[in-house]
């Protein structure tokens, strides 16, 4: 038994001679959105039942989306294991929600060549540079006017941001003034300036280098003091997985458009020819997948409005004689809820305007393409001359409508036809055709437009129109 144990003890050298808590790292790159909190929730988790005594969040990115940004910073405050986050490597940066986070870990370090700050709340909707560049030049000619509601919810987001990074750094002891004026003056700092400043803890070239930095500092994790022993502790890279990278592709704002322009075409398509399943399937699919995405993104129910109301308008164009006024009119309204679809500026989760131009122009080709086909199929000549409908036998389906040859026809008869009766085609006028009930015996058909049921006869004759 002791020599089991002996073997056993000897794949983990490091863990016998120092038994240190492993930690764990975290990469935290790209935009902030709802895949990278659910992430970050997931690896802190993930760390917590496994016994780590340190979580490194290594860090990469041009802010994001605000309610990932409180989700990511409540994860951290209340996590039961201790997180740094680390501005790495060279030439990465922290900046605006990567800032908010930084403030709320119990440490902060940066990769010498990195910067971070630049923490102010960018504007929601349209309309936010005209107002402040309206505001500049009315302060500059000293001009007063009386704030418009914009102003105002520009004004409180800005005060709620600078709170919340200031309550955020009193917290954790560091640089507040900073911090407030990285929200309101959208200031920067480089790794060195913001180690001066007390801004972060410690500089550091890669993370073994951190480990040992920070080996030895006492940190308060849930109101406890905990010492860190990280200098020989075992590292554990946390990759993102499958669930993660699908997220972060369906939360792309671009991707949701798409697959919701799929999926809205596809049950437009299995409607128009029942049967054909695999447009109405692959379309379902497609749709519930945009509208998880949307649920998650910052979504302006105004620009949503738009683009169905753009997408019905250039669907109707196809079925309707409009001539155009639809078409036109549905390319308008898709092309402005597309721009407006995303309620945000935050790099990375805008709609490209190439994207939006690109599928306009392929929604307004295909609505004029389905016009321009039905326009042409509807001045060729007609074929239906050609075909035997006089004294054939048919059903009536309503007072007006019969079956007849398995197509159905507008019909009109000398006698009251009722659902259900048996009738027999005794004329054509145009695309009605003249017929009588089966009970009463057949008539002449007319010379002009008929031919015979049966040209082999020889007692009949056949004419041609």
């Amino acid at each position: 038994m002791l020599a089991a144990l002996a073997l056993l003890a000897r794949p983990f050298p490091a863990l016998a001679q120092s038994g240190a808590a492993p930690v764990y790292v975290v990469p935290v790159e790209g935009a902030i959105g709802p895949a990278s909190a659910r992430f970050v929730q997931r690896a802190v988790a993930r760390a917590q039942s496994a016994g780590a005594q340190l979580i490194v969040l290594k860090m990469d990115t041009p802010g994001g989306l605000d309610p990932s940004m409180r989700t990511i910073v409540q994860q951290i405050l209340t996590s039961p294991v201790p997180v740094v986050t680390y501005v790495h490597p060279g030439g990465a940066r922290a900046a605006s929600a990567g800032t908010f986070i930084l403030y709320a870990s119990h440490l902060a370090a940066m990769t010498p060549g990195t910067n971070l700050g630049a923490a102010s709340p960018v504007r929601i909707g349209l309309g936010g540079p005209e107002r402040s560049e309206k505001r500049g030049a009315a302060s500059d000619a000293g001009a007063s006017a009386p704030p418009v509601q914009g102003d105002v919810l520009e004004r409180k987001q800005l005060h709620d941001a600078a709170a919340y990074i200031r309550g955020l750094a009193q917290l954790r002891g560091r640089n507040a003034e900073w911090a407030e004026r990285a929200v309101r003056e959208a200031v920067s700092l480089s790794a060195e300036e913001a180690l001066a400043q007390r801004v972060v803890d410690l500089v550091a070239n890669d993370v073994p280098a951190l480990l040992r930095a920070v080996d030895g500092r006492t940190v308060t994790v849930a109101g406890a003091q905990r010492t860190l022993r990280t200098a020989t502790a075992p590292v554990v890279n946390v990759e993102p997985d499958w669930r993660y990278q699908l997220l972060a592709v369906l939360t792309e704002p671009s991707v949701a458009l798409i697959l919701m322009m799929i999926g809205i075409y596809g049950l437009i398509f299995e409607f128009s020819t029942p049967g054909m399943v695999l447009p109405g399937v692959a379309g379902a699919i497609c749709l519930l997948l945009g509208l998880f995405a949307l649920q998650m993104l910052p979504v302006n129910y105004a620009g949503l409005a738009l683009l169905a109301l753009g997408i019905g308008c250039m669907v109707a164009e196809a079925y309707l004689p409009s001539f155009g006024v639809l078409g036109l009119g549905g390319i308008v309204a898709f092309a402005l809820g597309a721009v407006m679809l995303i309620d945000t500026d935050v790099p990375g989760y805008g709609v490209p305007l190439w994207l939006v131009a690109t599928l306009t122009v392929g929604a307004a080709a295909l609505s004029f393409g389905i016009s321009a086909a039905a326009l042409q199929a509807r001045r060729r000549p007609d074929v239906i001359r050609q075909t035997r409908l006089v004294g054939n036998s048919g059903r009536m389906l309503d007072a007006q409508w019969a079956e007849v040859q398995g197509e159905r026809w507008r019909v009109s008869g000398a006698t009251p036809l009722r659902e259900g009766d048996a009738v027999r085609v005794i004329g054509r006028e145009g695309l009605v055709l003249r017929v009588e009930p089966m009970d009463e015996p057949a008539a002449e058909p007319p010379h002009a437009d008929s031919t015979p049921a049966d040209p082999a006869s020889p007692d009949r004759t056949s004419t041609t129109p």
